[in-house]
């Protein structure tokens, strides 16, 4: 432990708050919470045994900060924001794309409508879910509006329409929108669905089973096997209940397995007396104990779900009555489960360990191809600087024309999209790839030089020119001018995949069958696709201006909406009038005349 730590440990107060691990880099590695900050912080540092994934987290370590909250509570909801800001990489992190599904009806609308939504508000509004792998919310909610003839249209139907959409003559819908149907018996179809997403499906499936036999009494097969189709989907949503648990009760088992390498969490969710599946995750956290990842867990996934009533789990929360108020919702916790309960858990924990099995693997090749790659690259090319941050540059352009340069970023060994820029080449005449690059990485420098723009102003620790000795030593006098020779820059030739480094005669000769080497060329490759593509548009966009500079009535406006709406001059070539006069602001002369002139050219 350096002294800089040693001392800001012996100055942490016993009061509650959070704490922010930094990286020698500057990052924020892991964000946590404590009701005491001195005695939390000072047992990562200790010398009692952890686990490898909490040590590797403390090796990374060269500084951390702290803030002191009024309260615990307030602890839970800083540490979320900041994980939320941060997104450290030692933090449990379940991003938006991890929600499931819900079905949502609004029963304050004239005429409700089932539909499948990802997010649940406080709207009062009726959910059902989650609907996690196994059944499908869309597959459901389709059968409820066919079976009982509900509308799916966006419509408010605050007034009538004047003719049925063709649902209607299909007999999926009952035509509220020309109010073929009351208001009144509309809504009595719409608590029969209700009644049916809450587990009373018996008069539904006696129905079905009638309709079914008389369809293929008719030999109307076709229609026989769709209505068989959906007595599966009912019946093996059926098979998921559960004996003797009453239908309102609503409960989730979660179960925390781990190696101490890899981690993994099962959430298996009961709802009206069924499970509606199991969804499995793995995790990183560097937290000290399974209660704390449990509870960080829960913390996280509820936010944007529906809490049940219970939860029953391997490890209880370390403080449930803040989780409570945090999550706004009493919820009883249930650590040391029987009979029902415990075949829940059972259920989870099966599943948590396949998952684990499994992604041990996947995680270990994942680790390879990234973070392992980026450190044997340091070591291999004898860096400077931890390679985090990677800027590659390529140059795209056909006999000098339309020149342009791509950026692209990758953090920890992975593409980071967000930080992707491209410039347009405004000095240079004629091809000359040296002068382009040389223009894109100035200005570049000098962006970061300012801190202007938040892809721009984060230093990145090594760059990739795509070329040789005569690129690399050109781009090495740009870093020389704004001062930072301290940043790692290398040049990748194609042809021998070789590596040149400022100052080395000789390249370096990477084995081709390595992580590192696949690393720069998977980051280079992706440099050159994302040149291409934008030297593309702006080809696509000269090409439509020099077209259609000639077309009477036809500004630069106008322009900029046709290939909004079309894309690049082929679409427009390819429409017809009728297309062309769709797009706002070009009326029937004008489309006529572009199509006529197109055709002609």
């Amino acid at each position: 432990m350096n002294s800089k730590l040693q001392e800001k440990l012996n100055q942490l107060p016993t009061k509650s708050g959070v704490y922010i691990m930094h990286s020698k880099d500057g990052d924020v590695i892991y964000v946590g919470k404590a009701k005491n900050l001195k005695n939390r912080v000072s047992s990562y540092f200790n010398k009692t045994n952890k686990t490898a994934k909490v040590q590797a987290m403390v090796e990374k370590i060269d500084w951390f900060e702290y803030i002191i909250t009024p309260t615990e509570l307030d602890a839970f909801t800083l540490e979320n924001n900041l994980i939320k800001k941060h997104q450290p990489f030692y933090n449990i992190l379940l991003k938006d794309s991890k929600t499931f599904p819900y079905i949502k009806i609004n029963l304050n609308s004239i005429y409700p409508r089932f539909y499948i939504t990802r997010k649940v508000e406080k709207d009062g509004c009726k959910y059902f879910g989650p609907f996690l792998a196994g059944i499908s919310a869309t597959k459901i909610v389709d059968f409820i509006n066919s079976y009982f003839k509900l509308r799916t249209c966006k419509s408010t139907l605050e007034k009538a329409s004047k003719r049925e959409c063709i649902n209607f003559q299909m007999g999926l819908c009952s035509a509220p929108c020309t109010r073929k149907i009351e208001a009144n018996k509309y809504l009595a179809e719409v608590n029969k669905a209700i009644d049916f997403l809450k587990g009373n499906d018996s008069e539904v499936i006696n129905n079905l089973q009638e309709k079914m036999k008389n369809l293929a009494y008719t030999e109307n097969f076709e229609k026989a096997i769709e209505y068989r189709q959906w007595l599966d989907m009912i019946k093996k949503i059926g098979n998921q209940s559960i004996a003797n648990l009453p239908k309102r009760v609503s409960k989730d088992a979660i179960y925390y397995a781990t190696n101490d390498i890899t981690s993994s969490i099962s959430i298996l969710s009961v709802r009206n007396g069924r499970i509606l599946g199991v969804e499995s995750f793995s995790i990183v956290d560097a937290s000290l104990s399974g209660e704390e990842i449990v509870e960080n867990f829960i913390s996280s996934y509820y936010q944007n779900s529906i809490k049940p009533d219970e939860i029953i789990c391997n490890f209880k929360p370390l403080d449930e009555d803040n989780l409570c108020k945090f999550l706004d919702k009493k919820i009883k916790f249930i650590s040391s489960p029987k009979s029902i309960n415990l075949r829940l858990l059972n259920m989870a924990k099966e599943n948590a360990f396949e998952h684990l099995e499994k992604n041990m693997s996947r995680d270990k090749q994942k680790y390879d191809n990234t973070l392992g790659a980026i450190k044997l690259l340091q070591e291999k090319l004898n860096l400077k600087n931890y390679p985090r941050r990677i800027e590659c540059y390529d140059i795209s352009n056909i006999s000098g024309t339309n020149k342009v340069s791509s950026m692209v970023v990758f953090k920890n060994g992975e593409a980071s999209k967000s930080d992707y820029r491209k410039f347009k080449i405004k000095t240079v005449k004629g091809i000359d790839d040296f002068a382009s690059l040389k223009e894109a990485l100035e200005r570049r420098l000098i962006r970061l030089k300012n801190l202007d723009g938040n892809s721009f102003k984060e230093k990145p620790d090594l760059l990739i020119i795509d070329g040789g000795k005569g690129q690399l030593s050109s781009c090495y006098e740009i870093l020389k001018k704004y001062n930072f020779e301290d940043i790692d820059i290398i040049g990748l030739a194609k042809r021998l995949e070789e590596v040149f480094k400022v100052g080395s005669q000789a390249p370096i000769l990477l084995d081709h069958s390595t992580a590192p080497l696949k690393l720069l060329q998977r980051i280079r490759d992706e440099a050159h696709r994302f040149a291409i593509t934008f030297h593309r548009q702006q080809r696509s966009k000269n090409m439509l201006a020099s077209q259609l500079d000639n077309i009477k009535g036809l500004g630069p406006k106008k322009k900029a909406l046709l290939l909004n709406s079309f894309d690049n001059i082929d679409n427009i070539k390819k429409a017809s009038v009728e297309d062309l006069n769709s797009v706002k602001g070009i009326d029937l002369n004008l489309a006529t005349n572009i199509y006529k002139t197109l055709k002609n050219s």
